[in-house]
């Protein structure tokens, strides 16, 4: 049975569950100097440190998809909060790097848990005419998180060092626990219809559309993190600003992505093509990767591109995650189609960060990204425009 009401309460819970999972991926970053100095970590271990969370998400998105709508959503977001407590609890707790390593790969797959069933939550929680909102509102969860972390993190890196950090993470998992454990009511009908096995599996990859808007998330991660990544390293060695400093203008650069996703939103539920909004935020985010990454522009004009190139990126994550709510047949098939957008997205900052660092080594300049930044907008602008063609 369809709701006729949202059950506005559900959906944030729904969405502070990927908050709270998302404040993993700002936290290893920012609190990296001192996980460095205390556990002497070389260079290739620190970067293992940061991409061994991308990893799990990389190898095995979709088929985590396939486990959420075979194992129950609800079910498999308190599977995922726990396993990033667990991480967590590693973390602090382990007496060297391995178990810190250890950690980021439970936290990793927390993120994917969390990532490919909450959608399916917020889904239930909400009556049909408004769920390109809802899930607009949802996809707003990871810059929302890791910026949280990121601006939290310099005044509790000071007084209680990396643990203190990793100590706020276990909080606020706790709180959407209970939250979601308060509100399991309201996502009771995805209980409605059994999974049919390969066939809901087939029928939710069977389209190309799906596999389209995954190669344009993929881009766009692309693009988004050769900014978010370049940032702090450009302030910290070019300019040399305080590690506060760099915490509030890096925090900034993602947090502005959260108003993107929202802007998104809106426009898809007023049923503006998701086709044309990729095309035109991709454009956009080419057009500003020019400026960025260009010394003929002041610093003042290439961080007002940075905080445009994320803003308007924003509504790309709002148009792919929402759009289950046009391309699955049924409840069963969210966690399937979302598993398949993340392995895209996390693929593309997994590939693209070493390709960008290659072509920065060899050239001795970070305008070289343009290289890498540039054909990605391109592809993503003209997948866009393949996708305006169709009923999105």
């Amino acid at each position: 049975m369809q709701r006729t009401e949202t059950a506005w309460p559900a959906v944030f819970t729904a969405t502070l569950c990927g908050v709270a999972v998302a404040m993993n991926i700002g936290k290893v970053p920012i609190a990296l100097p001192q996980l460095r100095e205390e556990f002497d970590l070389s260079l290739v271990a620190a970067g293992w440190m940061v991409a061994t969370f991308n990893t799990i998400a990389v190898l095995s998105g979709v088929f985590i998809g396939i486990w959420v709508d075979r194992v129950g959503a609800l079910r498999f977001c308190l599977i995922g909060l726990a396993a990033s407590a667990l991480g967590g609890i590693l973390g602090i707790a382990g007496p060297d790097a391995n178990a810190l390593l250890l950690s980021r790969v439970a936290e990793g797959f927390g993120f994917i848990a969390i990532a490919a069933s909450a959608p399916t939550l917020v889904s239930a929680a909400t009556a049909p005419s408004q769920r390109r909102l809802s899930l607009s509102i949802w996809s707003s969860f990871m810059p929302a998180g890791a910026s949280l972390s990121i601006l939290l993190a310099p005044p509790i890196l000071a007084s209680a060092g990396w643990r203190g950090l990793w100590w706020l993470v276990l909080g606020m998992l706790a709180v959407a626990v209970l939250a979601l454990v308060s509100r399991r009511q309201d996502y009771a009908s995805i209980a409605s219809r059994p999974h049919e096995g390969m066939a809901d599996v087939k029928q939710a990859l069977h389209q190309s559309t799906p596999w389209l808007l995954t190669l344009a998330f993929s881009f766009y991660s692309l693009q988004f993190f050769a900014v978010a990544n370049w940032l702090p390293t450009f302030l910290k060695e070019q300019r040399d600003l305080s590690p506060v400093s760099i915490a509030l203008l890096s925090a900034l650069v993602i947090a502005v992505n959260v108003p993107g996703n929202l802007l998104g939103g809106m426009l898809l539920h007023r049923h503006t093509n998701r086709g044309r909004l990729i095309a035109a935020a991709s454009l956009t985010m080419g057009l500003c990767g020019i400026g960025i990454f260009s010394d003929a522009l002041p610093d003042l004009a290439r961080y007002g591109l940075c905080l445009t190139l994320t803003f308007i990126g924003g509504v790309i994550p709002a148009a792919v995650l929402s759009s289950p709510s046009v391309l699955a047949a049924n409840p069963q098939q969210i966690g399937t189609l979302q598993g398949l957008f993340l392995q895209g997205a996390n693929f593309g900052q997994f590939v693209g960060m070493p390709l960008i660092a290659g072509v920065v080594a060899a050239s001795g300049h970070w305008g070289s990204a343009l290289a890498v930044t540039g054909p990605a907008a391109a592809i993503s602008t003209a997948i866009g425009l393949v996708l305006s063609r169709r009923r999105l």
